[in-house]
């Protein structure tokens, strides 16, 4: 799921009558689990970026957020749901308390669990998250919520809220609507056949709902991000409207 342009994630897919298609999701993304990073960087060919791109600016991101937030990386629980094969996780996981993965696709799973053994991953049956009410500090998603029924993007946010501890921190990154080329790649990804793009208001208020608070929401791949300095500038245009994507913020009350 997470990463690129394309992802592997999803609860139920829809199909192209739009009616939902349980199964179909687990079936298309084993398929495309071995060969995931070729799959996505043959949609982005044609704009001269690779995945690993992407995954380097998510990672970026992250901790740049944590450290937003006062949470200090080494005594951070992290639940990444909708992990597809983990490639963050070379980034991030080392300077992490733990770090659990959860997707619906059991043979991602498996390409994760070769590649991070020190890691938990689990199946998710992609309604209820397999993890204890406040057990984890941070949960992301990335890139995950298009691919799942609009109408289970309430209960995926819940979900997420759920499973955080007291002022733990919950991030969605998403592809932006509105931007024109992001459209493009990801109609020419066949992962992102079932894809439904939300916006950043539905991602703020989708959070909100689940009981969320402190919400923030601003687009990032505004400029190309290559290096520390251009990756600081692209955060202070986050106002902006037209970045590649977005993520949206919120924390879980404390006690």
């Amino acid at each position: 799921m997470e990463s690129g342009a394309c992802s592997l994630a999803n609860m139920v897919t829809k199909s192209k009558t739009g009616k939902g298609t349980p199964g179909m999701s687990e079936k298309i993304f084993d398929e495309y689990a071995s060969d995931y990073s070729n799959s996505v960087n043959a949609a982005l060919e044609v704009y001269g970026v690779k995945q690993d791109f992407f995954t380097r600016q998510k990672s970026f991101l992250f901790n740049h957020l944590l450290k937003q937030a006062g949470l200090e990386p080494s005594e951070v629980d992290l639940v990444d749901v909708g992990c597809g094969t983990a490639q963050i996780h070379s980034l991030i996981g080392g300077s992490l308390g733990s770090v659990v993965g959860v997707d619906v696709s059991e043979e991602s799973l498996k390409e994760a669990r070769s590649q991070f053994p020190q890691n938990k991953y689990v199946h998710y049956d992609g309604s209820v998250l397999p993890l204890e009410t406040a057990s984890a500090d941070a949960a992301i998603a990335i890139c995950v919520f298009h691919h799942v029924p609009p109408e289970n993007w309430q209960q995926l946010a819940n979900e997420m809220m759920r499973i955080l501890r007291p002022e733990g921190m919950a991030l969605i990154i998403e592809h932006n609507p509105w931007n024109p080329i992001t459209r493009r790649i990801v109609s020419s990804c066949p992962i992102d056949d079932d894809a439904v793009l939300l916006n950043r208001r539905e991602t703020a208020a989708l959070l909100e709902k689940s009981g969320g608070v402190k919400i923030e929401s601003k687009s990032i791949l505004t400029i190309p991000p290559i290096g520390r300095v251009l990756s600081h500038m692209d955060l202070l245009l986050g106002s902006l409207p037209f970045g590649a994507q977005y993520y949206t913020l919120a924390r879980k009350p404390g006690l």
